[in-house]
């Protein structure tokens, strides 16, 4: 008997006191958990106003219910109806009836105002036709507010009042690891939610076109597939923090990592898109190039942190702050800059004729200059760029600025853009050419050059420059 308390009381009894004590700390836990959680002092309380605390909490929060409902009515789908090429078909497909069909491709879209503003990815609407917001079963015919290639941001405008807006968080604050949420509509389903954390941030992956593209993706592992982009990345309480944008995948649906355009950087191209038509980008007047190792040792930089400035231009904003090739560009105003993200995320906050404080480094000795930022056309006011949109041709014409005149080393010239349907792109253009010449006359104002454009038959002689930079000069026969 005292052989079978040995073998089977004693551990017993200690089991118990295990339980016992396990018990008391997990309840201690819970405690401190919904006291961190629901005290008004708490980092979740304090996120949206002031920089988030550095001390975090280890456990995932109990449901992602609240942040839940808090974004997904501010989310909607979008339908984006282009026609097809009808190169795409043979003969036989319009004898017997199977021509070109319009074709449809959908994305998401967040609600950024009461009286129907919504923020979405500029692929989502590229070359739509008509574009159609559902919301909460409701169809509306959306207008084309704005858009920008360089950070794959649109606006859009839908007739509608009492909206449920997007409450906005900060991407400044958001710190690696967090949770967030992705809301949208992949593959369709509409109102989905996922969960990941913020693997890091000031991502650049190269996928972005435009002249000057701005790339600081925030990265998460919050599964975003197709149908994703223009969607909301949200915080633990709903508040907005990022527009999904890409994921990295290899088959086209999610494998692994989703990048977001940062809220602070969304909102203020929105803003400018809404108030102005352009984005008011603000240009330093460099090139720059990441610090790697190799150029650190050429260069006996004791770290890899800051730009590199390969180019300035020619009487541009680095220029008459006194800025020279090879100077380290290190802090622009409160910013560190540690590589190229943070180096065109910390620029986007500000505006033309903003001055601001940028430190760099020149010979190993640290340096400072006040720099003057200047806009597109080299100065310090509000840009309104000219455009000239054209359905019988197929696509938007806006004049070249200065910054494209010095990289493609032309007096002047008119872009082609937003190609839809059109006899443009039947002779093969694409978006990015620069006519400079049509006809031998010079090129300059993409009004006058549209109206021409649309009347024109016979022979017509084309020059400019590619978007690569070639010179190029062709001659069509045009009916």
């Amino acid at each position: 008997m005292n052989t079978l308390v040995k073998s089977f009381g004693i551990p017993f009894l200690a089991g118990l006191a295990g339980a016992a004590l396990w018990t008391g700390i997990s309840a201690q836990s819970q405690e401190e958990t919904a006291s961190f959680t629901n005290s008004p002092n708490s980092y979740s309380s304090q996120f949206a106003s002031e920089p988030a605390p550095r001390t975090f909490a280890t456990d995932a929060p109990i449901s992602f219910v609240e942040a839940s409902q808090n974004s997904t009515e501010s989310v909607v789908f979008i339908k984006n109806f282009s026609g097809s090429d009808y190169r795409r078909y043979s003969m036989f497909d319009y004898f017997f009836g199977t021509g070109p069909a319009q074709q449809v491709s959908t994305g998401s879209g967040v609600i950024i105002s009461k009286d129907g503003y919504i923020i979405t990815n500029n692929h989502v609407i590229d070359r739509a036709e008509t574009i159609e917001v559902v919301h909460q079963k409701r169809t509306y015919q959306a207008k084309l507010v704005g858009t920008d290639k360089n950070s794959d941001i649109a606006v859009l405008k839908i007739e509608a009042v009492n909206l449920p807006e997007i409450k906005r968080g900060s991407s400044r604050t958001l710190q690696i690891g967090e949770w967030v949420l992705a809301v949208g509509n992949p593959f369709n389903l509409t109102s989905t939610v996922t969960a990941g954390i913020v693997s890091a941030k000031e991502r650049q992956i190269n996928i972005l076109g435009g002249d000057f593209p701005l790339e600081s993706f925030i990265q998460t592992d919050a599964p975003i597939n197709p149908g994703n982009s223009g969607g909301a990345l949200v915080n633990v309480r709903g508040e907005l923090v990022g527009i999904n944008t890409a994921i990295l995948s290899r088959t086209g649906s999610y494998t692994g990592y989703g990048f977001a355009v940062p809220v602070d950087v969304a909102m203020k191209i929105a803003n400018d898109l809404i108030k102005y038509g352009e984005v008011q980008k603000a240009i330093p007047g460099v090139d720059i190039v990441e610090v790697t190792p190799e150029l650190a040792e050429e260069m006996k930089l004791k770290n890899l942190d800051g730009v590199i400035v390969t180019h300035t231009l020619r009487n541009g904003a680095a220029q008459n702050a006194g800025l020279q090739k090879n100077d380290v560009i290190t802090r622009i105003g409160d910013w560190k800059i540690t590589g190229k993200g943070s180096f065109e995320e910390a620029l986007s906050y500000y505006y033309p004729g903003d001055k601001l404080t940028i430190e760099f480094q020149r010979n190993g000795e640290l340096k400072s200059a006040t720099l003057t930022l200047q806009n597109l056309e080299g100065g310090t006011g509000v840009v309104k760029r000219e455009y000239y949109s054209s359905a019988l041709i197929g696509a938007r014409l806006e004049a070249v600025n200065t910054i494209e005149k010095d990289r493609l080393k032309i007096p002047y010239g008119v872009k082609i853009s937003s190609l839809t349907r059109g006899y443009l792109r039947d002779l093969g253009f694409r978006d990015g050419f620069v006519i400079t010449h049509v006809n031998e006359m010079p090129a300059k104002d993409p009004k006058a050059l549209g109206e021409y454009l649309e009347k024109f038959s016979g022979r017509l002689k084309l020059e400019g420059v590619s978007p690569n930079g070639q010179p190029f000069m062709q001659s069509y026969n045009v009916q």
